[in-house]
């Protein structure tokens, strides 16, 4: 329930950057707006899954769970942006080819309903896999209250 709110915070926070990008200075790179967005989300994402959703799970040092995180993130940007790159690149589902309508309703689509799905899926389970484990490294079970260790 948690990591679906902190998917719905980071996802007003994404399309809104998307689109910003996209309708004004990066109009005609759609693809490097969308990462730019994800990467923006990531961010937010990063600080509230750690300090909420999955407070009670992982015991791996902050710089060690910070880089899984961000890793396994950033394949997930690739998820993210493929189902735009082929709505736009190898479908062609933008102007001159469709109306100005048709590639904003496939934009939409393929950014920000398919990529989204098939990212947050990826994440969630990579995230309680390898980030926020069950039990520590060592296999003795995470500790219930977070205590940073340097």
């Amino acid at each position: 329930m948690k990591f679906g709110i902190v998917g719905a915070i980071t996802f007003f926070i994404d399309t809104g950057i998307f689109y910003t990008l996209k309708l004004t200075i990066l109009s005609p790179k759609p693809v490097t707006s969308k990462v730019i967005a994800v990467l923006a989300a990531t961010i937010v994402s990063y600080v509230l899954n750690r300090e909420w959703s999955f407070r009670t799970r992982g015991g791996r040092r902050p710089h060690h769970e910070a880089t899984l995180y961000f890793v396994i993130s950033g394949i997930a940007v690739g998820m993210y942006s493929a189902p735009l790159w082929i709505s736009r690149y190898l479908l062609h589902l933008q102007t001159p080819f469709t109306s100005r309508l048709v590639e904003e309703i496939a934009d939409f689509t393929s950014g920000q309903i398919i990529g989204l799905l098939v990212g947050m899926a990826f994440r969630w389970w990579a995230f309680r896999k390898w980030v926020f484990p069950a039990e520590q490294p060592d296999g003795r079970a995470a500790p219930r209250d977070r205590i940073s260790t340097p």
